[in-house]
C-alpha cells in the first residue's frame, strides 16, 4: 500500500507535546509536496507544518488536540488507493483500525465495513462515523489520536441491545441532547466524546469548550454552537457542582447568588508560552540571585534625536523609536563591560563568558510572553539594528516566533515604558546574566545648571545575577547606559 503516516515532529529544542491549532486541509482533499498543513502550538511558538508527502490526506486529530511528540497526525494515500477497492463509488478510505496506520493491516473482524459516503467526508465528519442506519453510530476502535488500540484490543467485542459494547454499558452513560429552545442543562465533564453527529463549531470555539470542559456533543442543535453557548453552559455546570458539592446546607441560611461565586471565575489549563514562563520564572527567581538597581536617566537629547531621525529623509522606511538608542547604548556598555555578558555553568562549576552577544528583546504576544533574541547584535551598526528589531517585533507579534528565534539568548531588555509602566524588578531569563527594564519617558523637573526645568526622563531597572555581576560591575554598566542616553553624541566614540 501506498500510504504514509506524518508524525508529530520535534520543531524546537527538546519538546515533548504540541497543540493542533488548526488544519488547512480537509479529510479527502489532495495535497502536494510542501502544502500548508497544519498550524500547531508549542510552548515557544506556533508553527505551520508543511506536507512531507503528496496524496490525499486523513485527518487523525482534531483542532484543539493537545498531542505529544511522535504521534500520528495524519495519514496520506496516493490517489489511486484512495479512489481503489470500496472507495470506487466515490466513499473516503475507512479509518484503520488498530496496527492499521502507517499501511499494516487492520484486524480481520473489522474487513468489509462500510465506507464513509463522499457527503459525510466532505463536510468533515470523523471517519469513525457512518452515514448508513439513520445516523446511528458504527462500532470501531477509536484511532484518529495517537497509534490506536494494542492488537489484542482491536477484537470487535460483543455489542448490547444499545449499541454499548457489552460490560462498557454501565460505564459510558451517554446524556441526551437538549434542543436549543431550552438552556442547556448542567454538563459534567465527559470523559470521551460520544460517538455521534461532529457537532457544528469553529476551531476556536472548540478549544475553547475543551478547556472549559464542555461537550459540544449536548449543545448540538439546528445551527452553529457559539463562544456565548459553551460559556453558558460552563456556568451552568459550575453552579450545578456547587450545588452539588453542599447538599446538606441548612436551607434556612441565606445564600449567595450563584453568579457571585461560579459565573465570575473561569478555569483555563496551564499550558503552551505560559506553562513555559511559569516554569522558566520560577528556576530563574530560585536559582539566580537576584539585584535590581535603579537609575533617572534625562532623555531629552535622545528624544530630539529620535524626531530628527524620523524626519530625516535617508531614514524613511527605517523603524526609529527610543527603544532602538536604548539598545544601542546599552550594547556599547556590555562591549565595554564584556564581563556582564556571562552565564553560569552547574554542571560543570564554571562560568561561561560570551564573546558574542544575543540581545533578547521581551514582546507581549497573544500567545503571552516571548523572548526572541538578536543575534550577534553587537556586531550591527544603528540602521541595521533597527531593521532586526522591527523584524523581531513584527515576527514576534504575528505569532511566528521560531524556537530557534529564542534559544541561545545572553541578555534581554524588556521595554515596559510601551505600556505606560515606570519602573519595575525585572526577572532574569534563565541562563542570562542580566535583564535592563526601561520606562516610560515623561516630562519631569529636572535640575540643569543649578536651574529646574523641564526635561524628558526615564527609569531604568536592571537586574543580574550576583553569582556574575558584582555591585561595581553592574553600577558601572547601568551608569554607562544611562550616560548614553543622556549624551548619545557619545557613542559615536564607540562605532
Amino acid at each position: 500500500m501506498n500510504a504514509q503516516v506524518f508524525n508529530l515532529p520535534d520543531v524546537g529544542e527538546g519538546l515533548t507535546e504540541a497543540e493542533i491549532v488548526s488544519w488547512h486541509v480537509v479529510p479527502g482533499q489532495t495535497v502536494a509536496v510542501n502544502d500548508p498543513l497544519v498550524d500547531i502550538e508549542t510552548a515557544k511558538s506556533t508553527v505551520e507544518l508543511p506536507s512531507p508527502y503528496a496524496g490525499v490526506v486523513e485527518l487523525l486529530a482534531e483542532a484543539g488536540q493537545v498531542i505529544d511528540v511522535g504521534t500520528p497526525i495524519v495519514r496520506i494515500v496516493s490517489p489511486d488507493e484512495a479512489t481503489a477497492g470500496p472507495a470506487q463509488d466515490g466513499a473516503a478510505p475507512a479509518a484503520p483500525a488498530a496496527g492499521g496506520v502507517g499501511g499494516t493491516p487492520a484486524s480481520p473482524e473489522l474487513d468489509g465495513a462500510p465506507a464513509v459516503p463522499q457527503d459525510v467526508r466532505e463536510r468533515g465528519a470523523p471517519l469513525h462515523e457512518s452515514a448508513a442506519g439513520a445516523g446511528e453510530p458504527e462500532e470501531r476502535p477509536q484511532v484518529l489520536v495517537g497509534p490506536g488500540p494494542k492488537a489484542a484490543g482491536a477484537r470487535r467485542r460483543r455489542l448490547s441491545a444499545a449499541g454499548t459494547p457489552a460490560g462498557d454499558a454501565a460505564a459510558l452513560q451517554v446524556p441526551a441532547r437538549p434542543e436549543l429552545s431550552t438552556p442547556p442543562p448542567p454538563v459534567p465533564a465527559p470523559a470521551g466524546e460520544p460517538a455521534h453527529r461532529r457537532p457544528r463549531a469553529k476551531p476556536p470555539v472548540r478549544l475553547l469548550a475543551r478547556r472549559l470542559g464542555v461537550d459540544l456533543h449536548l449543545l448540538d442543535g439546528v445551527g452553529p454552537i457559539t463562544r456565548g453557548d459553551v460559556e453558558h453552559a460552563a456556568a451552568q455546570r459550575s453552579t450545578a457542582g456547587l450545588q452539588a458539592a453542599s447538599p446538606s446546607l441548612d436551607t434556612a441560611t441565606p445564600q449567595a447568588p450563584a453568579s457571585a461565586r461560579a459565573d465570575r471565575e473561569t478555569r483555563v489549563p496551564v499550558k503552551g508560552v505560559r506553562k513555559a514562563t511559569a516554569a522558566a520564572m520560577v528556576r530563574s527567581a530560585f536559582t539566580a540571585p537576584h539585584v535590581t538597581e535603579w537609575l533617572a536617566v534625562d532623555m531629552t537629547d535622545t528624544m530630539q534625536l529620535v524626531r530628527g531621525l524620523k524626519a530625516d529623509r535617508a531614514w524613511q522606511g527605517v523603524r526609529v523609536n527610543p527603544l532602538l538608542f536604548v539598545a544601542r547604548a546599552f550594547l556599547i556598555a556590555v562591549r565595554t563591560f564584556p564581563e556582564v555578558n556571562a552565564s553560569w555553568d552547574d554542571a560543570t562549576n564554571e562560568i561561561v563568558y560570551k564573546d558574542y552577544v544575543n540581545l533578547g528583546i521581551a514582546a507581549a504576544t497573544p500567545r503571552g510572553l516571548l523572548v526572541p533574541n538578536i543575534k550577534d547584535a553587537d556586531a550591527m551598526d544603528l540602521r541595521a539594528l533597527s531593521v532586526a528589531l522591527d523584524e523581531l517585533i513584527t515576527t514576534a507579534r504575528a505569532g511566528r516566533t521560531q524556537p530557534a528565534e529564542m534559544a541561545n539568548g545572553t541578555l534581554t531588555i524588556t521595554n515596559i515604558g510601551a505600556l505606560g509602566v515606570d519602573a519595575g524588578t525585572p526577572i532574569l531569563n534563565p541562563g542570562e546574566s542580566a535583564i535592563l527594564a526601561f520606562g516610560a519617558v515623561r516630562p519631569q523637573p529636572w535640575v540643569v545648571d543649578g536651574q529646574i526645568c523641564v526635561r524628558e526622563v526615564t527609569q531604568l531597572a536592571m537586574s543580574f545575577d550576583h553569582r556574575l555581576i558584582d555591585g561595581e560591575l553592574g553600577s558601572h554598566v547601568l551608569a554607562m547606559t544611562g550616560e548614553l542616553l543622556a549624551d548619545p553624541r557619545r557613542a559615536l566614540l564607540y562605532v
